[in-house]
């Protein structure tokens, strides 16, 4: 009896191991993701998928949430912050010639913030991460592939890690220097910035 006990409480441990992996696996993902976006989608989502039991409607709503948040994503790559001659933290969109700026930039140079090739790959991965994010919700999962809710769990132990490991890799290839939109600001001054 003792035996069997042993092995019951070996095997719920293993279980909790996968599954705090798991979340952690996760956790480290949406680090790469822009705050304000994740939230929106983590409050909007299971009002518009009805907790997971979709009609029609909620499928089309939930799928303009999860491309709108995707381009979200994909827009605040390209967005960095610096600090004004007034010494406010001021937002800005990263263009060819240096940082389009709101109309009070002042005397800062924001040529230092050019558009960069590491935009576009953060960019392109943010996007793909917020994908397997969105994509592997429960109620997302219950809405659009209830069929598919048994191998989601594999899925969630399997792709998190996969994902999160390649995006590593790429943002060690292209270090991300920027502070934009939906990111925390940089302690640093705008000199910091790599050209």
């Amino acid at each position: 009896m003792a035996k069997t006990t042993s092995s019951s409480s070996s095997s719920t441990s293993k279980d909790n191991s996968m599954s705090g992996k798991t979340l952690s696996g996760i956790g480290n993902l949406i680090r790469l993701l822009p705050t304000g976006t994740v939230f929106v989608f983590q409050f909007l989502n299971p009002v518009l998928t009805n907790n997971g039991h979709c009609s029609t409607v909620n499928k089309y709503l939930t799928s303009f949430l999860i491309g709108l948040c995707g381009l979200s994503c994909g827009f605040s790559c390209f967005t960095d912050s610096y600090k004004g001659s007034d010494g406010k933290l001021h937002y800005g969109i990263a263009t060819l010639k240096g940082l389009w700026p709101s109309s009070d930039s002042g005397s800062v140079d924001l040529s230092s913030y050019k558009l960069r090739v590491g935009d576009f790959v953060h960019a392109f991965f943010c996007m793909i991460v917020f994908a397997v994010v969105s994509l592997l919700d429960a109620n997302t999962v219950q809405c659009f592939y209830p069929s598919f809710e048994s191998t989601q769990k594999v899925l969630l132990m399997v792709l998190p890690p996969v994902i999160g490991a390649v995006s590593g890799v790429i943002f060690m290839v292209f270090p991300n220097k920027r502070h934009g939109i939906g990111y925390p600001p940089s302690s640093s001054d705008s000199s910091d910035n790599e050209s």
